[in-house]
């Protein structure tokens, strides 16, 4: 999910600075009420005005990619746990992203799909910023995936 300049997939606003003044959502329980009929998807970025100019690109390739890279924030239908595990889960797992740039924060996005990352991660163009993610959301969820999954856990044992 890297960033660099890139001009096709732009978020809506109504200027460079619009869309950066969205509401902020501080519970993964509010999160989750914040799902709807649209996919929702989560974004670490400098946020709307910054991905006005600049879209993703795959840093190892260097090659610009045709949307916004994103995670999903929709469970999947085979997901049996509570939605909020997995929304602790898909907002952990690119949080390194703010922790290592803290002006990259998190936003719920919902898009039009237009192609996969490298990564598998769907791109997103017309892109609408709905929410900025609390750091108090940040950490709630953070608390919550390591007590609640074996994190960094992959099938050869921890990572």
């Amino acid at each position: 999910m890297g960033d660099a300049s890139h001009s096709d997939a732009h978020a809506d606003g109504a200027g460079p600075d619009a869309g950066d003044a969205v509401p902020p959502i501080d519970t993964i329980a509010a999160l989750a009420r914040a799902l709807g009929e649209q996919p929702a998807y989560i974004r670490y970025s400098e946020g709307p005005s910054d991905d006005l100019t600049r879209g993703s690109i795959d840093t190892e390739s260097g090659l610009e990619l045709p949307g916004l890279s994103v995670n999903p924030l929709d469970p999947e239908p085979w997901w049996t746990r509570p939605v909020e595990d997995w929304l602790a889960r898909q907002l952990c797992q690119y949080k390194h992203l703010h922790d290592r740039n803290p002006d990259r924060r998190a936003w719920l996005v919902r898009g039009r799909v237009v192609g996969r990352g490298p990564d598998c991660e769907p791109l997103l163009a017309d892109v609408e910023f709905e929410a900025e993610l609390d750091e108090t959301l940040l950490a709630e969820a953070e608390e919550r995936y390591h007590e609640r999954f074996d994190a960094g856990t992959g099938p050869e044992g921890p990572e």
